[in-house]
Parts: structure tokens; sequence; C-alpha cells
């Protein structure tokens, strides 16, 4: 099945250039652009915000830069291991995942849960 693909009005070398760029960086880049005009913003928006008001969104702002930029840098560095490390590729370990039986993918969600509850765990043993 062919798709349609509709310029929309976009330079064809405007659309090369943004079929290389990830949403990932898209989100990434508005967030960094937020964050540098969001005082800006709130005073606009409220002449009479002090500037705690205005750090308490630049806080959370920044918490979604500090996990984008960690999420993005531990993709890197698993892509990074999983080539040296010569294991097959990602899209070849979800064709053999399907490929199991049905008692063996939910013996795989079991223990992906369980590490995931013991990563939270230790994070909250960390932090306490």
């Amino acid at each position: 099945m062919k798709s349609l693909n509709m310029g929309l009005g976009i330079p064809g070398r405007m659309r090369r250039v943004r079929a290389g760029v990830k949403k990932e960086h898209t989100l990434l880049g508005g967030l960094l652009l937020l964050w540098g005009v969001s005082p800006e913003l709130m005073r606009l928006l409220d002449e009479t915000s002090g500037f705690i008001d205005q750090s308490i969104w630049l806080l959370v702002l920044l918490a979604l830069i500090s996990f984008l930029l960690a999420v993005g840098l531990c993709w890197w560095l698993l892509g990074r291991f999983w080539v040296s490390m010569g294991l097959p590729a990602f899209g070849d370990m979800v064709l053999h995942f399907n490929r199991l039986v049905l008692w063996q993918k939910l013996g795989f969600y079991f223990a992906s849960f369980a590490l995931l509850l013991l990563s939270a765990v230790g994070c909250l043993a960390a932090v306490l």
C-alpha cells in the first residue's frame, strides 16, 4: 500500500531537514525556547508575579528538559553498547519476541515489571 506524500507547502530542502529531525529533538528545542521565554511570558500575563512564581515554572521545565536529555543519553548509550556487543538489531529482537509463545511473553512481561518495581524501590531507598 502506497501512501500519498503531500508537501503541505514545505519546500523540498526543508522537508529533507525536517525528515532527519526526531520528534524528541523538536520537543527538546521547543522546551528550551519556552524556558528562555517563559519569564517574560509570565510577566506579560500577570504583572504582579514575582521572581519566585516564575522560578517554579522554570523548575518544571528544567525537570522536563533534564528527563528528555537523560532518556536520550541512555538510549544512545544502549545503542552503542548493543552494537559493540554484537547483539542483533532491535527490529530482529521484536520479531523474535512476536514469535514467542504466550506463556513466554507473560514471563518476560512479569520479569520486566519486577525489574521496574525493584528499580523504583531502589530509587526511593536512595532518596530516603
